[in-house]
């Protein structure tokens, strides 16, 4: 079965393909978006999960078994046909052979006297009755339909009862294969052959018509005259005629095979590239460019001939006129995949391991890294939290070296971690010997297993008084990681960041686990590597931290990177010294992009620089027309529809980092952080300082600019103070988050109550000149106010809600009647007043609302 895309199934039962998408979310079924396809299993457990009639899902249980025996048949077919084929060769052969035979039997016959033309037809009736080799007839035995016919097949029986039959034999192959032949003949099935009739093969010998070859002289007496025969014409038009009969049986043969193999039609595959063109699209199709646009329309996409279209709109479009969509790229896919090939086996050579640290909030991993490294960046982080990813090398004793990726603890930086997990061959999960497990090092879990990773556990803060290590690797089972001392195969080593307990067993383990892993790779051939990291330097601009993971990068050499390209100037380790070359496994800080790559984006050294930018230059106008399709364009009914329901608010913002993953991971916390009524509107996002562009389009968009570890210049704020434009600056992402959740609150729509404030009873009704009718009321409980609301029930129905007009007491005004006193009220809008009607007294308070 062709596996179905997420929305084909949805349209298929009549339901949204959200609904879909969460039932796949809860059994745990990994999708990209709707557009993804699912496997047949998939594809059934859906079907029962929202087919209403249980009658619908038989039925394609059956179908599916249905396939499977119409696939098995279908190969028997095929070896059946392939048997087919075998058969009509030999006959082929025989026929080429038994065309001789033929022109020597004519030969024969003239010399004996006869007709020729009577005895060619001997010849060919003979070999119908006694094999269908020559001609691809219906089988002999077979009455003939035509008087002309019989008659000539008469005339031919005196012959052979003369004996001519004798010399007949001559043409044809044995008899014993003849026999054989028409058995096989007779267990085809449903095998229609080309009739030849007798008329026909006296017309292609010259006949033309049923004329004798004689003529009726004059006086009626009939005279014969032998026609002078062309002996080569004879020939020459019988191997014509042959080869024609034989040709167009074995093409008849063919088509029909074709038609019987064709049980399914399956969609054809293209593949385009993502935001093709109208025009593009349907000359892949094979269609013209107008029947594009009318389906375009049809389907409420209003398009032109030269209008890109997103690749979800090219597979709905491709889906409409039966074509399948495979996204495909201009330029060779292998530039930007990291994939080990035959020659990089047989060259291979043992490289480091690559380590990421990963684990909880506060739970010791940039002091480990500290203490291993003997230097000190944990004064420069905000929190304790490192608020970005780095990659150190560090050489032990022995020529060995470990490269360590630090990467950041908070659940904001989830992505960030994950693709720590991506480039590494062993993951240490960090665990505080008394926190123990929390959210963040289950999420470490998942990463590390998801990227099929190996951990090594470190149970960190063992010199504190209430550490307990047995707690941790109890829980830590718990969550499927189970260490050596508990029965599993999971390493685990007790240590302390800050006095370097236990810190060289866990080195020691780490390449225990790396011997075992037997990592290696070929240094020599072209670099690749992943971008680690990416930031913008006053001195030398754009530099990425780049994880080489094959090949050796040099200085000088030209590359590509994502959107970016360069020729690589200078190479710097972690603590900014130059190198000549950096080997699998070696980070290095690599100066020379024209812009700023991404973080995770493919480093792929190119032949030359030329190529570099070409391929450079394409990716940036797909990422132009992928930011260009990030502009919500609305139609008349989407408009209406939210002026129904209220416009929904947006808090601008634009954000500024001091490195491209942080800026990132922020923009995705607080993307998040919206619902239906509010959200986050991030409308630029960069790595480096606020500018005065950024002032400028903060002014312009009334956003506000958002930065994290960075300082703002002095100028900048200045500027920002007389354009009215707010900067925030981080450093902590706590507190980003609640001042972004505060705004977004401030910007609901406050929630309103209604808060009780008493009850009256009304005793009798007054007219007053002037007023008209009042009320003369008890209060039966809480206090009648004058600035309240009020709801008038009869019979326990609601008959009027207003506003308190006037409150007295005896004759004085007064603001408000306490309980178990007598008042006289008036209320704004109503005068039809009974004794017995109840009069609820209440108020409608606002109150701030919070974001869930």
């Amino acid at each position: 079965m062709k596996k179905k895309r997420i929305y084909e199934i949805a349209k298929e039962l009549n339901i949204s393909h959200k609904e879909i998408t969460d039932y796949l979310d809860s059994i745990g079924f990994s999708y990209q978006s709707h557009m993804s396809p699912v496997d047949e299993d998939t594809y059934f457990k859906i079907l029962k999960r929202f087919a209403r009639e249980k009658s619908l899902v038989e039925e394609l249980e059956k179908e599916r078994e249905r396939r499977e025996l119409e696939k098995r048949r279908r190969a028997e077919e095929e070896a059946r046909r392939q048997a087919e084929k075998e058969r009509e060769k030999i006959e082929k052969e025989v026929l080429e052979k038994a065309v001789p035979i033929i022109d020597e039997a004519i030969k024969e016959a003239i010399e004996y006297g006869e007709n020729v033309k009577d005895s060619l037809i001997s010849e060919v009736i003979e070999a119908e009755e006694r094999t269908d080799v020559l001609m691809g007839i219906t089988e002999a035995g077979e009455e003939s339909k035509e008087g002309e016919e019989a008659g000539v097949e008469e005339e031919v029986s005196k012959k052979r009862a003369d004996g001519l039959d004798k010399e007949a034999g001559k043409v044809l192959p044995d008899r014993e294969f003849v026999k054989r032949k028409r058995e096989r003949q007779r267990r085809k099935e449903k095998k229609k052959i080309r009739r030849v009739t007798l008329a026909e093969i006296e017309e292609k010998l010259g006949g033309r018509g049923k004329k004798d070859l004689a003529y009726e002289g004059p006086k009626g007496k009939k005279k014969r005259k032998e026609e002078e025969i062309d002996e080569k014409k004879v020939e020459d038009s019988i191997r014509r005629t042959m080869a024609k009969m034989a040709a167009k049986s074995v093409k008849k043969k063919y088509k029909r095979q074709v038609q019987e193999g064709e049980v399914v039609e399956e969609k054809e595959k293209l593949k385009v590239m993502e935001f093709t063109t109208v025009e593009n699209l349907a000359n892949l199709m094979g269609v013209d460019p107008s029947d594009v646009i009318q389906k375009c329309i049809e389907m409420g996409l209003f398009v032109t001939i030269n209008q890109r279209l997103d690749f979800e709109s090219i597979v709905l479009i491709a889906d409409e006129f039966g074509y399948e969509v495979e996204q495909a790229t201009e330029y060779d896919e292998e530039v930007f995949k990291i994939e080990e090939t035959e020659e990089d086996r047989e060259k291979a050579v043992p490289r480091p391991p690559v380590v990421a640290v990963m684990g909880h909030v506060d739970h010791g991993k940039t002091s480990l890294l500290d203490y291993i490294r003997r230097s000190n960046v944990v004064a420069g982080e905000a929190g304790g939290i490192t608020q970005h990813i780095g990659a150190y090398e560090v050489e032990l004793d022995k020529d060995k070296k470990i490269t360590f990726i630090d990467t950041p603890g908070h659940e904001a930086f989830t992505e960030m971690r994950a693709r720590g997990a991506q480039v590494t061959d062993i993951v240490v999960l960090v665990v505080a010997a008394d926190d123990g497990v929390m959210p963040q090092t289950i999420e470490a879990i998942n990463h590390a297993k998801a990227a099929n990773v190996p951990i090594v556990v470190a149970i960190n803060k063992i010199d504190k008084p209430n550490a307990d290590p047995e707690k941790v690797k109890r829980q830590l089972s718990e969550h499927g990681v189970l260490v050596e001392d508990w029965g599993g195969n999971v390493q685990c080593a007790e240590i302390s960041a800050k006095t370097g307990q236990g810190i060289d067993q866990l080195l020691e383990l780490i390449l225990l686990e790396a011997e075992i892993l037997d990592l290696k790779a070929n240094a020599d051939t072209e670099a690749r590597g992943t971008v680690i990291e990416a930031k913008l330097d006053r001195r030398h601009g754009p530099v990425a931290t780049v994880l080489v993971q094959k090949g050796t990068l040099k200085v000088g050499d030209p590359f590509v990177c994502g959107s970016t390209y360069g020729r690589v100037r200078i190479l710097l380790d972690e603590r900014g010294n130059k190198k000549q070359f950096a080997k699998p496994s070696d980070p290095v800080q690599v100066i020379g992009f024209d812009g700023l790559p991404q973080a995770a984006d493919i480093f792929s050294v190119v032949s030359d620089e030329k190529e570099a930018r070409k391929i450079a230059q394409e990716r940036q106008r797909i990422l132009r027309e992928q930011q260009l399709r990030k502009v919500t364009e609305l139609s008349l009914d989407q408009i209406s529809q939210q002026i129904a329901e209220g416009n929904v608010n947006q808090l601008r913002v634009i954000i500024k980092g001091d490195v491209d993953g942080t800026v990132e991971a922020v923009a995705r916390a607080i993307q998040d952080l919206g619902n239906k009524e509010v959200g986050v509107n991030i409308i630029h996002k960069a790595v480096g300082q606020v500018s005065e562009n950024d002032v400028l389009l903060a002014k312009a968009s009334q956003a506000v600019i958002i930065t994290f570890n960075l300082n703002t210049p002095g100028r900048i704020r200045d500027l920002a103070s007389r354009e009215n434009v707010e900067i925030r600056s981080y450093n902590v992402i706590y507190e980003l988050i609640d001042d972004v959740k505060s705004a977004l609150e401030g910007m609901l729509a406050p929630e309103k109550i209604e808060e009780y404030i008493g009850e009256a009873e009304v005793r009798q009704v007054f007219k007053v000149p002037r007023i008209g009718y009042v009320a003369g009321c008890y209060v039966v409980e809480g206090r009648a106010l004058r600035t309240a609301r009020a709801r008038v029930k009869r019979d326990g129905e609601v008959i009027f809600d207003g506003f308190v007009d006037s409150l007295k007491r005896f004759k004085d005004d007064v603001r408000e009647v306490q309980e178990g006193f007598e008042c006289g009220l008036a209320l704004a809008g109503f005068s039809d007043y009974k004794e017995g009607d109840r009069i609820e007294f209440y108020e409608i308070k606002s109150v701030k609302r919070k974001l869930e």
